[in-house]
């Protein structure tokens, strides 16, 4: 029987924008070779699968998240883009919330406001003494450099050094992470309080459009540094796209829209 599947652009309410993620609800568990070669088919940063646990009716899933080479522990624009198809396939009526359960625990998604909020864990970067030589690898200085479980964070100088950064992919590859955070603090003219981009060359993804797990790292860090619990972060990419945050003590509230792009079937 086909398998539906729907591609949607997410943190983002303009089309060809934002970060694309394929979305696949199944009715089972799916077999863990064949979503990695839907994921590695899509060759999109994330492609989600999921399923219903106690019947549609209860708004509880099952969901993972595979790159095009490897299965991740949290993924928020593959997440919101879940609930954005869930949504519009009338599985979720947007008035109850929905619970995903994943590698990463349980995940929320309400709707709120017209955009959908996902209720994720808030995450630390504990500063390192010797991190890798991010100065020659991304030709820049740099103000900070912690790591988090999986991701490294480092500060720059300003908004145009993240915006022009051009790092070699290859010795960012050989870094053990998931991914490089590159962020600074907004430019006056700008709505948002902080900017970033996030290189996952490991993963198989040189760089992420939007990345909302990073503002898991990232909301926690600069609501430190400018003493505020509700932040707006903009990811610099060649798509760009915006993410509002709203940091409870353990949790980060993370909320952005979403626009289909595509609806299709796998044979």
């Amino acid at each position: 029987m086909p398998t539906p599947l729907t591609i949607v652009d997410a943190f983002t309410s303009v089309a060809f924008s934002g970060n694309p993620a394929a979305v696949c609800v199944l009715s089972e568990p799916g077999d863990e070779k064949w979503m990695q070669n839907v994921a590695l088919e899509m060759n999109l940063s994330e492609t989600a699968f999921l399923y219903p646990i106690n019947g549609e009716s209860d708004n509880q899933y099952n969901l993972r998240w595979f790159t095009p080479v490897t299965e991740v522990d949290l993924c928020g624009h593959a997440t919101l883009a879940s609930a954005h198809a869930l949504w519009e396939m009338g599985a979720w009526s947007g008035e109850k919330g929905l619970c995903f359960n994943t590698r990463s625990g349980v995940l929320r998604a309400l709707f709120k406001k017209g955009k959908i909020q996902l209720d994720f864990p808030a995450l630390e970067a504990t500063p390192l003494k010797s991190p890798p030589n991010f100065n020659a690898l991304l030709s820049v200085e740099t103000i900070w450099v912690g790591k988090s479980e999986s991701d490294y964070l480092v500060e720059v100088g300003d908004a145009r050094t993240v915006a022009e950064l051009k790092p070699n992919f290859g010795a960012l590859g050989e870094i053990e992470a998931r991914g490089i955070i590159v962020t600074a603090i907004s430019e006056v003219e700008r709505s948002a309080d902080f900017v970033s981009r996030f290189f996952a060359p490991r993963v198989g993804i040189d760089e992420d459009p939007v990345t909302g797990s990073a503002h898991c790292l990232l909301g926690p860090y600069w609501g430190s540094k400018l003493k505020k619990n509700s932040l707006v972060g903009h990811q610099l990419s060649s798509r760009e796209g915006e993410v509002e945050i709203v940091i409870e003590g353990e949790r980060v509230l993370l909320a952005g829209s979403a626009v289909t792009i595509l609806r299709g079937e796998l044979c």
